[in-house]
C-alpha cells in the first residue's frame, strides 16, 4: 500500500514530470512521489488546475479537502475502474430488500458494539470501574436480534453509545464534561475531537472501498442519500472505537491534546493546525500498526483491515458467505 500525504501550507499544488510538486507560499517547495502516493489531505488554501486533477485521475490518487476549522469538505476521486456491474444489482438488491438488508445492517452494529464493549473493558481492567456500562452495552446488544427495522435498530445503536459516552468522563483523566454527541458545530473538545477524527475514518473507509467493486453510496444501515458516501458511514461504525475512540482516550490522558490545542469562534470550538498536526502523526502511525490476522496467519496493517471488512461484505452480496463483521480480541 501506499503513502498518505496531509498539506497543511497553503500554496500551489502542480504535476511536475511525474511527481507532484507542492509549493507554499513561503516559497518552499516538495516533491510528492505518485508512484508512491494513494492519497493526499489538503488542509491548507490550495490552488490546483485541470493538468493536475487528471494526473491524479491517471495515478488513481484520491485528494480529501478539509476546511479552514479542519471539518470534511469533500473528496476527490479518480474516475472508477474497479466496476462490476453484477456487483452493484446485487447490492441494490440487498439494500431494497427488507430482510436481507436488516441482516447486513445488524452486524455491523453487532460488531461496533462489541468493539465498543472491547474498549470498556480495556479500560475496566486498567482501574476505571465500568463494570455496570459493560453489562448495561451487553443487554443492549441483545436487543438487536430481536430488530426487524433499520429504525429499531438505530434505536438501540442510540441507546449503546448514549451509554457508551457516559463512561468518558471516567476514562478521560482531564477534566472535561462530556455529555452528549454534538456535531454541527462541536460545542466541546469531545465533540470537536470527534468531529475531526470520524472524519478521517470516514475518508479512509472511502479510499479502501475505492479500491474494490463496491459502490459507496448504496448503504445498509445508513440511509442512502445525496450529497455523501453512506456506505463509508456503515463500515466506520466498526472501526471508530479502536481507531479513532482508543486515540482519542490516549491522546487525552498523555496530555497530547488538551485544552489550549482548541480556538473558539462563534459558537464553533475547533481544533488548532498544530493540534491537527499531532493528532494526524497519532492516527497515521495507527492505520500503519499491525496485527496477526487469525484467518489469513499473516500481519496485516489497521487500514487493511477495512479493505478485508470491504471484500466480506462483497462475498455476503454475492450470497458466497454470510457477512460478519470484525471484532477486536486484544
Amino acid at each position: 500500500m501506499g503513502e498518505t500525504f496531509y498539506i497543511f501550507k497553503d500554496g500551489d499544488l502542480r504535476r511536475r514530470d511525474d511527481n507532484i510538486l507542492i509549493k507554499t507560499a513561503e516559497g518552499q517547495k516538495k516533491n510528492l512521489k505518485a508512484e508512491v502516493t494513494d492519497e493526499i489531505y489538503l488542509f491548507g488554501e490550495i490552488t490546483m488546475n485541470t493538468k493536475l486533477l487528471n494526473f491524479l485521475s491517471q495515478k488513481k490518487i484520491i485528494m480529501h479537502i478539509f476546511n479552514y476549522y479542519g471539518f470534511y469538505g469533500g473528496s476527490f476521486c479518480p474516475r472508477e475502474t474497479n466496476v462490476s456491474g453484477y456487483l452493484l444489482v446485487n447490492q441494490v438488491k440487498k439494500c431494497d430488500d427488507n430482510n436481507s438488508r436488516v441482516k447486513i445492517a445488524r452486524e455491523i452494529l453487532k460488531a461496533a458494539s462489541y468493539n465498543i464493549y472491547r474498549n470498556l473493558r480495556y479500560y475496566d481492567g486498567r482501574g476505571t470501574n465500568l463494570e455496570t456500562p459493560m453489562k448495561d452495552i451487553q443487554n443492549l446488544m441483545k436487543e438487536l436480534e430481536s430488530c426487524t427495522s433499520i429504525h429499531e435498530l438505530m434505536g438501540v445503536e442510540g441507546n449503546i453509545r448514549k451509554k457508551y459516552y457516559s463512561t468518558w468522563n471516567l476514562i478521560i483523566k482531564q477534566d472535561i464534561h462530556f455529555e452528549k454527541r454534538v456535531k454541527r458545530p462541536p460545542d466541546n473538545m469531545i465533540n470537536s475531537l470527534l468531529s475531526f477524527v470520524n472524519s478521517l475514518i470516514y475518508t479512509a473507509t472511502l479510499s479502501e472501498i475505492y479500491q474494490t467493486h463496491l459502490n459507496p453510496i448504496i448503504s445498509f444501515l445508513h440511509e442512502p442519500g445525496i450529497k455523501r458516501f453512506s456506505l463509508c458511514l456503515d463500515l466506520a461504525e466498526i472501526f471508530k472505537p479502536f481507531i479513532g475512540e482508543r486515540m482519542i482516550f490516549s491522546l487525552l490522558n498523555k496530555n497530547q491534546i488538551t485544552e489550549n490545542d482548541f480556538e473558539q469562534d462563534s459558537n464553533c470550538l475547533y481544533l488548532k493546525e498544530s493540534a491537527r498536526k499531532t493528532i494526524l502523526m497519532e492516527y497515521d502511525k495507527r492505520l500503519k500498526r499491525t496485527i496477526m490476522h487469525r484467518d489469513l496467519g499473516r500481519d496485516v496493517s489497521y487500514r487493511y483491515l477495512i479493505r478485508l471488512e470491504c471484500y466480506k461484505l462483497i462475498k455476503a452480496i454475492i450470497d458466497e458467505k454470510e457477512y460478519t463483521g470484525f471484532r477486536i480480541w486484544w
